[in-house]
């Protein structure tokens, strides 16, 4: 069995998916259940693209132990420098440096001769080996580049010092028998390959991501890029938990092997998911809520006899398990905090105690408390920032009849701790709460996409509300979970303001 590393992209890649505004404490949320998972290698993010980045990316060098850290660069030394300055805390200090290869990028984007994208990746790469062990470059547009021309330049940055070379479908544009050929192109007429290791990084605009990353693997790649329920740019990536459940049940026939852990799969789907607001398709491939659900009378007959008949993977290998009611309104603390670490979640004593509190009053209104009300009220808590001055929802009140105009009252309390009462009229419930809101914090704010989910089933299941608006001509999303709909909606819109007014300038990369 081939070992295929696991290079995971989902604080950097996936966190450019429009609409997706992860805060620092989120991000190292996702690190360390990404290391629970056993990915080899995260890529926190692209520390010289902002402040924000910077500090997430030090601080998960700093924390995560199991797994190789790294952050993406330019080929320019001052963005080799500050990559340096976040991630030589890591337990293994790796850089990820990228330039464009292909003839429309070297043309209208860098405005370089192929002569001279050469000597500047060369010169990117061997200054990045000073400082770091590990040295990834990547062939943005690699799919469309002259395949002479890029055996050339991978060939000059393994000299340099390079130790993976990345091969990414930038653009998702090349189908599995091309990507698959250009691998092996490659591993036959670049004279050094032997000393790196070849990486498939694929986008899915054409659907195509998981299938050409496994032609990869058959023809030599030895590590595979994705991000958790293929989040990213436009399409997205390649869903990492698919190639690895592919590789597992197909083992026969790639005979290659991931070190992931997959009964952390569903985990870390519905952590990612909750954190970025990116709702997983019910049919999506190995996570989706449909993955093991049998409509049919035939298809339920034959997995009630034999589950090889229609399911070639089991819930249980990739963690799904029946939503068994564990808990009530009787349980106690200690109960609670065992639950939580079965779960994954490892609160500070003050986080416990306010999610505690949460559970304990809904357990008061709903009958049936399941493991997903309590990862919902986890996350919640485990996410929160005790240290920021935010807006903060104290009362609300809504009047609402079908021949009456809704009004919205709303007590809410500012940064500054002050008490702040107001009242809007709307169309609808939601829109007067929102309006009602929008009188209340200075600034232009503005609603832009407004989505309301489920957390279990049921009329007494919580409601979990996730919008996207601009504040001050800046884009956020916030999110708001509360058993009352309404509610929600007014804390996932202070959420949203709150975290624009937190968190910097989102990173943009083109990879």
């Amino acid at each position: 069995m081939r070992k295929i590393d696991v290079f995971d992209t989902t604080l950097r890649d996936g966190e450019q998916t429009v609409g997706v505004n992860l805060n620092t404490v989120e991000k190292l949320e996702i690190a360390k259940q990404l290391e629970r998972l056993g990915v080899d290698i995260m890529e926190a993010g692209f520390p010289a693209s902002s402040k924000g980045d910077f500090e997430a990316v030090q601080m998960i060098a700093k924390t995560i132990k199991h797994s190789s850290v790294t952050g993406l660069a330019r080929c320019y030394q001052k963005d080799i420098d500050i990559a340096w300055e976040a991630l030589k805390y890591s337990e293994e200090p790796r850089i990820h440096v990228f330039l464009a290869t292909s003839p429309i990028h070297m043309k209208y984007k860098l405005r370089k001769t192929p002569e001279e994208v050469i000597e500047t990746a060369v010169q990117a790469v061997t200054y990045a080996k000073r400082l770091f062990p590990h040295v990834q470059w990547s062939a943005e547009d690699a799919c469309r580049s002259d395949w002479k021309f890029l055996a050339k330049v991978i060939e000059k940055v393994i000299e340099a010092g390079a130790t993976v070379i990345n091969i990414p479908d930038t653009v998702g544009y090349i189908t599995p028998k091309e990507y698959g050929a250009l691998f092996t192109y490659l591993r036959e007429n670049v004279k050094n390959i032997d000393q790196v290791k070849l990486s498939a990084h694929c986008h899915d605009d054409l659907g195509l991501a998981v299938t050409n990353t496994l032609a990869a693997i058959e023809h030599g790649a030895l590590q595979i890029e994705g991000t958790i329920n293929g989040i990213g740019e436009r399409a997205g990536n390649a869903a990492i938990e698919e190639v690895a459940v592919a590789l597992t049940i197909r083992k026969d026939y790639y005979q290659a092997q991931t070190n992931l852990n997959l009964q952390e799969i569903k985990r870390t789907s519905d952590l990612v998911s909750k954190l970025t607001g990116m709702m997983v398709p019910a049919n999506k491939a190995v996570v989706g809520a449909n993955a093991f659900a049998h409509e049919s009378g035939i298809h339920q007959d034959g997995v009630l006899k034999e589950k090889l008949t229609y399911e070639i993977i089991t819930p249980e290998m990739v963690g799904v398990s029946s939503n068994r009611i564990v808990l009530g309104k009787h349980s106690g603390r200690h109960a609670f905090k065992e639950k939580a670490l079965e779960l994954g979640f490892d609160l500070t004593e003050e986080k416990l105690n306010a999610a505690f509190s949460a559970f304990k009053e809904l357990a008061d209104k709903k009958k049936e408390i399941t493991d997903d009300d309590l990862f919902t009220i986890l996350t919640d808590y485990q996410t929160k920032r005790v240290d920021e001055p935010k807006y903060e929802l104290m009362s609300l009140q809504v009047q609402y009849g079908l021949n009456h105009i809704p009004t919205a009252t709303l007590l809410i309390q500012t940064p500054n701790g002050t008490l702040v009462q107001e009242a809007a009229t709307g169309s609808g419930s939601v829109e007067a709460i929102y309006n009602t809101i929008e009188r209340m914090i200075p600034g232009e704010l503005s609603l832009q996409d407004y989505r309301i989910h489920s957390v279990g089933k049921g009329r007494d299941a919580l409601a979990e509300v996730y919008v996207k608006v601009k504040y001050n001509d800046k884009p956020s999303s916030g999110r708001g979970v509360a058993q009352d709909v309404l509610e929600a909606s007014a804390k996932a819109y202070l959420n949203a303001v709150n975290r624009c007014r937190n968190h910097s300038e989102l990173s943009t990369s083109p990879l």
